[in-house]
């Protein structure tokens, strides 16, 4: 049985596309911020300090950089739909029973959720592989799927 939708699915080669852009994004925010501090890590002759010194600002900077992603996760989809790698890749993120871009309330949650899904080895992305409408795990619980942008 052939289902049939009003909007086009997006593909799982344009999702990864726009997943790997904005990963890219975080992680030059996240180098601009922490720059200093991590130039004062290079400079650390002895390995052993070294690798203290980096354990700790590990440790320190994993929260920070998870709201981040969060932070810039939720604001693009709740505003348009849309990150910078989805605007490249011209999709978008809509609420699957509103039609329109997910409400400030489903596109933090599925930040969160998406953040989760990378924290276990990524499972939550596999779901799209398998899903009707390529959905990952965080699409499936917010409610949501990635279409065209037309």
């Amino acid at each position: 049985m052939v289902e049939h939708y009003e909007f086009e699915i997006a593909s799982t080669q344009k999702r990864t596309v726009a997943f790997f852009i904005d990963d890219l994004v975080v992680a030059l925010l996240v180098f601009a911020i922490f720059y200093e501090k991590l130039m004062g890590l290079s400079a650390i002759v002895s390995l052993e300090e070294r690798i203290n010194a980096v354990q700790l600002f590990l440790n320190q900077s994993i929260p920070i950089f998870v709201a981040i992603k969060t932070v810039y996760h939720t604001f693009f989809v709740w505003q348009n739909g849309k990150t910078l790698g989805k605007h490249l890749m011209k999709i978008k993120v809509i609420e699957i029973f509103r039609h329109t871009h997910p409400t400030f309330a489903t596109a933090f949650l599925r930040a969160l959720l998406r953040i989760v899904s990378e924290a276990i080895f990524y499972v939550g992305f596999i779901f799209a592989f398998f899903s009707p409408m390529a959905q990952t795990l965080h699409d499936k619980l917010s409610k949501c799927v990635v279409v065209y942008d037309k």
